[in-house]
């Protein structure tokens, strides 16, 4: 392949997401630390970030704050209750390698971390799965690419779990709001990327893994949107309260879950005393 000599689009190079692991957890009361070293020192390398084919992740914290902006309250197809799960962790798998690196590689290296004492029993899985990447959004005409997002440093993270109604399937729905909402969401807003995924095939049937990993992933109708901050989270959550009113004003879709979240700050314990 030979690379243009001037700036092109987000499609000119071949390194490209294809899936990626979210992962939703919360500590036990009283462990909130020795979970968040454990999680960041240890199993975000060894249980992530050194198999084969997966080259990005970053992890993200929804404070006590952040849980009581969440919507809807009533909601339990992700969290139940819609409060649970203070960190996320999301990372990228390269295009066409999903079953080299989750079924070859993940599988069966967290079952030998766990057999060697390297797991972490004061946790509790709110919603882990897989997805597929279907496409992106941006609000800007030379954007940061889905593909670097992970690496960007994006202050926010707004993630969206919807169920298409009518028969709509996740492609369907997406094609719906890239056509209006959600595009209008990200003009003049400070959400540069709206990026939309639905569950991976392999993940709709038991998971071969040694612990609860929560919530299921959802049908052929589930859409799941990170929505990427380039700022302070909470001044976009009214922006996209009435984006997500007005999506299912119209019919369209069905809201299961929206959650803010913080980065990280990466080798301190920053948010730790703020989840409950």
């Amino acid at each position: 392949m030979s690379y243009p000599l001037e700036v092109g689009s987000v499609d000119d190079y071949p390194v490209k997401v294809g899936s990626m692991l979210l992962t939703l957890v919360d500590p036990s009361k009283g462990y909130e630390q020795a979970y968040n070293r454990w999680y960041e020192r240890d199993h975000f390398y060894a249980g992530c970030m050194i198999g084969p084919w997966l080259f990005a992740g970053s992890r993200w914290v929804a404070t006590r704050e952040l849980k009581d902006l969440r919507w809807p309250k009533d909601g339990d197809a992700v969290a139940a209750p819609s409060d649970a799960g203070s960190f996320i962790a999301i990372y990228w798998v390269e295009q066409g390698h999903h079953t080299e690196h989750f079924d070859d590689w993940a599988v069966p290296q967290v079952r030998d971390l766990y057999a060697n004492g390297r797991g972490f029993a004061e946790r509790r899985h709110v919603h882990t799965s897989m997805f597929d990447h279907l496409a992106s959004l941006y609000r800007d005409p030379d954007p940061v690419p889905v593909d670097l997002a992970l690496d960007h440093g994006y202050a926010g993270l707004v993630v969206l779990w919807w169920d298409g109604r009518g028969g709509n399937d996740a492609a369907d729905l997406h094609r719906q709001l890239a056509a209006g909402h959600a595009r209008a969401l990200l003009a003049g807003s400070e959400i540069e990327i709206a990026a939309s995924w639905t569950p991976s095939a392999s993940d709709e049937g038991p998971r071969d893994v040694p612990m609860d990993l929560g919530s299921p992933a959802g049908g052929k109708n589930r859409l799941v949107q990170l929505l990427f901050v380039d700022g302070d989270v909470r001044d976009v959550l009214a922006g996209v309260r009435a984006y997500s009113d007005a999506v299912e004003a119209e019919g369209l879709a069905d809201l299961q879950l929206a959650a803010p979240f913080f980065r990280t700050v990466v080798g301190t314990d920053t948010y730790v005393d703020q989840l409950w």
